[in-house]
């Protein structure tokens, strides 16, 4: 023991196993996109109602983005369906390219409006591209971060929610995490991870493509 009680000469090798993979992703150059994303998104929300799914409040379009979005959108499909490729791998290890099955969406919130918690079901991965963060990579307290849950739920903190184990990032074990919105980022997780948006406080627009890959 050394002069604080801790043991002396044992060696630990303390891994953190089972951990849930996130990526964030940033599109080369994505100013000249996003310009033309934006004015798509924004004309389409004038020539459609919104649908109803997560949202609370803002406008969501139907699930053929890729359709309506011309070339703009599907270069931004093209860059999700590469990454989703680079985060694939068969059991053995082996890389894949697979003939994804893509949905995806566009998103606007403006002040107050968010997106409560939900998941993807039938999808093998599920993504976020950031058009136009609304102000909040300026300002953190605009809100409107992409907050995930712990899929393990409260099981780990039931016995003593003042102890976790010396890894990182164990301060959110059996609560969530919050990623910020970035414009020209994509965060990629899987599809039945929970997940929702914080309320966005912002007087700008936020302006976001969602997406779902299955095969």
């Amino acid at each position: 023991m050394n002069a604080t009680g801790e043991p002396t000469g044992i060696k630990v090798d303390l891994q953190a196993l089972f951990a849930t993979p996130i990526a964030i992703a940033r599109l080369p150059s994505p100013n000249d996109l996003n310009d033309r994303l934006r004015t798509i998104i924004l004309a389409r929300e004038q020539q459609t109602a919104t649908t109803a799914h997560s949202n609370r409040g803002g406008w969501q379009s139907t699930w053929d983005f890729g359709e309506w979005a011309d070339e703009p959108g599907r270069r931004l499909l093209q860059f999700g369906q590469a990454l989703a490729d680079r985060l694939t791998r068969h059991r053995s290890g082996q890389q894949v390219h697979l003939d994804w099955t893509v949905n995806a969406w566009a998103n606007i919130n403006r002040a107050g409006h968010g997106n409560e918690f939900h998941t993807h079901p039938g999808a093998l991965w599920s993504g976020v591209y950031y058009v136009d963060d609304g102000g909040t990579a300026n300002d953190p307290t605009l809100g409107g971060e992409l907050e995930v849950q712990d899929p393990r739920g409260v099981a780990t903190v039931m016995y003593r929610p003042d102890l976790v184990p010396a890894v990182p990032d164990a301060a959110s074990m059996g609560a969530s995490q919050t990623l910020p919105a970035r414009a020209g980022n994509m965060v990629m997780f899987p599809s039945w991870l929970s997940h929702c948006v914080r309320p966005y406080h912002g007087t700008g627009t936020r302006i976001s493509v969602a997406m779902n890959f299955s095969v």
